[in-house]
């Protein structure tokens, strides 16, 4: 019997029409598709395709069994999660094994700080994975700046805000241009950093980049809570012309 494809669609900021002509045209065409989503919520994957799915589609939701309920460096984290991923690629694997192609939603681009890279490591070498890039949120975030993130020979860094203030501190005030995603609740612990990094006047936050409540304002009079669909901006000054 030949074996189905597992295909990780990025689908890019959360524009649809932010998306890839391949993309596009998977998702349309699949008969069933895979999503990941917080246990009683719709998904924002599943949301920017609302309407595109073919009508006999089959829906597999997988729901994160933790998200923010225990920290990341307790052991019980990656111990729940590596169960999790464990289980959606075994409902997967059978399906790719009886001949079905599968199409797994991926926010922004599936190899960029995804949920799919966990599903990628446990399939790949045993059925087909195919992998369809999409726009990054960062790409969606400095475009909603209307400013170049880099010019020159700028160093750009990405961080996630979920590491230590310390170490955000010390990057922050190490490199000339600047990503920082995941900020959500640690929002407070970012501003605290970039403040020790002497960079607040150069910050900007960038909620909801691409879509409709898109909102760009300086780090220094943003409000006290970030969304989790929140990245912080430094723009390069480098070499220009």
């Amino acid at each position: 019997m030949t074996t189905g494809t597992i295909h990780g669609v990025g689908l890019g900021p959360g524009a649809r029409d932010l998306m890839s002509v391949r993309a596009d045209r998977l998702v349309r065409g699949a008969r069933h598709i895979a999503f990941f989503r917080k246990a009683g919520r719709a998904g924002h994957a599943r949301r920017i395709v609302d309407g595109m799915l073919h009508p006999d589609a089959t829906e597999f939701a997988m729901e994160y069994p933790v998200t923010t309920e225990i920290p990341v460096d307790d052991p019980r984290y990656n111990e729940r999660l590596g169960a999790f991923y464990a289980d959606c690629a075994h409902h997967l694997r059978a399906l790719a094994h009886g001949g079905e192609d599968v199409v797994v939603l991926c926010e922004g681009d599936p190899f960029f700080y995804g949920s799919f890279m966990h599903l990628h490591s446990r399939l790949s070498g045993d059925v087909r994975v195919a992998v369809v890039p999409g726009i990054t949120g960062m790409s969606g975030a400095w475009t909603a700046s209307a400013s170049p993130i880099t010019w020159g020979d700028d160093v750009l860094t990405v961080l996630t805000a979920t590491l230590p203030e310390r170490d955000l501190a010390r990057r922050i005030a190490d490199t000339d241009a600047l990503v920082v995603m995941k900020i959500g609740r640690h929002l407070p612990k970012l501003r605290r950093a970039v403040a020790a990094a002497g960079r607040v006047a150069d910050a900007w936050l960038i909620e909801h980049a691409a879509m409709p409540q898109q909102r760009v304002t300086r780090l220094a009079e943003a409000d006290a809570v970030a969304p989790y669909f929140a990245i912080l901006l430094i723009h390069g000054q480098g070499r220009r012309p």
